[in-house]
């Protein structure tokens, strides 16, 4: 088997220790064991052996064991290369048969509004959740606010965070009305499981300043009474970031940080060893910067800033190239539209069903102007800034293409790998653009488990349905791609996005665009190396290779080898950031 070594015949072998990963009475006498060793007795490498070790790495796709010292791979191949390249005073790790793999490194999430939806009521729908219908919401509602009567008490403000009107029995959004039979007297905020529309009570809309005189904000819409102005409570895009803005005031610096450190845990939960913040306020980046100073952060955090907001943020130390304390800032996020799920996503043609009170011409909107488009991305090509940017639907694509192109023309073909982030609805025209203008495709293809039923029967039809996410396409096209799960939009399931992108089985039992899966090794690297790369991070993360950062996940079962419809059943055993395990079932 092949092996990457450094200077093996400079370190002599050893009889390493031995730690077994499994559960109960074998992992508390191994953790027994390693409390119990002296200072001199500290191990100065470990070994992970005992299992499959799958690399991403084409030159050497699998190994025996691999060798880390002070977080960085040492030695990948044979356990004899990695007991010479461990030295003496040896760990060793076994695997007891189970598969580790790269930590998984996400291509695009929210990890500081994860921390939101760990701390707050939980109203996701089934798999994920309760949520499946209106009185099911209210009474997680209740629970939650008993449970944390004193939470309420500090803040004023109650949050539900996940419910989904496309699962919901009654097929639609809960309104102020029903938000009001929980409580009409405390502020309670719901906030849709894309993240882009929400629901308020009286309550809360008071607090915000939201009135029947209110006028709709360019980007967004207050929805209102029948035959009235008076506001419903459900609010889209811009409406309701203004709100959510406003009542998230009342959350100190203390409970933003314990979202952020609740967030990263979950991520770390899943295998992940990278997260993103894209959007980040420069408020939250100066969190995640103090939370980093003071090795808080679990894991690495990567920002991307909003830049119609916080482009201040990018005249800081926090923009650099490499993690201070597992945080950085790498570049800037830009948003075109909304949610297909939501049906505010920018289409060129009109959706299957029109959303409530919508013509049948309805196309979605775009979330800014097409000049404040065209100047974000000047501004970041001017200034050599990464830009990664949110459009689901095909028509924020086409403004996405045409905005690079002009950028390009004015400053020139560079590798400054803009990103598009979503790309649900993106056209093969326009792949063959995006190969031309270097502009890399980060894909949503866990979007065919969980909405692929609406968008076949209500958002797209079954013609355009079958196209989103074409990471096969991508692929033909010789196109490296991202898979990233867009956290909390929906949980951070590696697994669940692996088998997304592998089978891409709606809930029902459908298969979605048959002709755009992909093998499990090319959508594991789309997770890892790929995602890695994405971010000019490849060349320490994303594969296990000398020289490379151990980061490191133990998965329950191969994914090479399971069969594809059991991959969203496979479950992360531990976590390893830098060498050091951060998490452990």
């Amino acid at each position: 088997m092949p092996s990457g070594v450094i200077d093996p015949e400079s370190v002599r072998r050893s009889s390493p220790h031995r730690r077994s990963l499994l559960s109960g009475a074998g992992a508390a006498a191994g953790a027994a064991l390693l409390g119990g060793r002296s200072m001199a007795q500290t191990p100065s490498a470990t070994i992970f052996t005992g299992g499959p070790i799958l690399t991403m790495d084409d030159a050497a796709p699998s190994a025996e064991a691999i060798a880390v010292r002070n977080g960085v791979i040492v030695a990948v191949g044979s356990l004899d290369a990695a007991r010479a390249a461990a030295g003496r005073n040896v760990e060793t790790v076994n695997l007891d048969g189970r598969t580790l793999a790269p930590g998984f490194f996400d291509p695009h999430g929210h990890v500081s509004m994860v921390g939101l939806q760990a701390r707050y009521a939980n109203l996701l729908p089934a798999p994920d959740g309760e949520g499946n219908d209106i009185p099911a919401l209210q009474r997680i509602t209740r629970d939650w606010m008993n449970a944390h009567e004193q939470l309420v008490r500090d803040t004023r403000l109650v949050i539900g965070f996940g419910y989904d009107d496309s699962q919901l029995k009654e097929g639609r959004h809960p309104t102020r009305t029903d938000l009001d039979a929980i409580s009409d007297s405390v502020p309670i905020l719901f906030i849709h499981q894309s993240g882009h529309l929400g629901a308020a009570n009286s309550a809360a809309l008071a607090a915000a300043g939201v009135t029947a005189s209110t006028a709709n904000p360019d980007g967004g819409a207050f929805r209102r009474e029948a035959g009235s102005q008076e506001p419903n409570g459900v609010m889209e895009e811009t409406a309701h970031f203004a709100v959510m803005g406003a009542l998230f005031t009342r959350l100190d610096a203390r409970a933003n940080m314990e979202m952020i450190r609740e967030g990263a845990r979950f991520y770390s939960s899943f295998g992940y060893t990278t997260a993103q913040d894209g959007r980040s306020s420069t408020g939250t980046c100066q969190l995640m910067a103090q939370m980093a100073e003071r090795g808080d952060l679990p894991i690495d955090i990567l920002s991307f800033p909003d830049i119609l907001t916080s482009t201040d943020v990018m005249a800081t130390p926090l923009y650099r190239k490499t993690y201070v304390g597992k945080f950085r800032v790498g570049g800037v996020k830009l948003t075109l539209d909304g949610s297909p799920q939501g049906k505010t996503a920018w289409l060129s043609q009109p959706y299957y069903i029109p959303p409530e009170g919508q013509p049948a011409s309805y196309r979605g909107y775009p979330a800014v102007t097409e000049q404040q488009a065209l100047d974000a991305i000047e501004l970041a090509f001017r200034n050599d800034w990464q830009i990664e940017v949110h459009a689901n639907g095909d028509a924020a694509i086409d403004l996405l293409i045409g905005a690079v192109r002009d950028a390009t023309r004015r400053h020139g073909a560079s590798d400054r790998r803009p990103v598009l982030i979503h790309g649900q609805t993106v056209r093969m025209d326009q792949l063959d653009d995006l190969k031309t203008l270097g502009i890399v495709p980060s894909l949503f293809p866990m979007h065919t488990f969980y909405w692929g039923d609406f968008h076949r029967d209500s958002v797209l039809g079954p013609r355009r349905a079958e196209r989103i996410s074409p990471c096969a396409s991508a692929v033909r096209r010789g196109m490296r791609f991202t898979s990233h799960h867009d956290a909390p939009v929906a949980n951070p399931d590696a697994m669940r996005v692996l088998s997304a992108t592998v089978t891409r089985r709606t809930r029902s039992g459908d298969i979605l665009g048959p002709d755009e899966r992909v093998p499990v090794d090319i959508a594991l690297k789309a997770m890892t190396l790929w995602a890695a790369w994405q971010h000019y991070e490849d060349d320490r993360k994303g594969s296990l290779a000398v020289g490379k950062l151990a980061d490191l996940t133990l998965l329950g079962d191969n994914p090479m080898t399971i069969a594809p419809d059991r991959l969203a059943g496979i479950k992360v055993q531990a976590t390893w950031k830098e060498g050091r395990e951060v998490w452990r079932r």
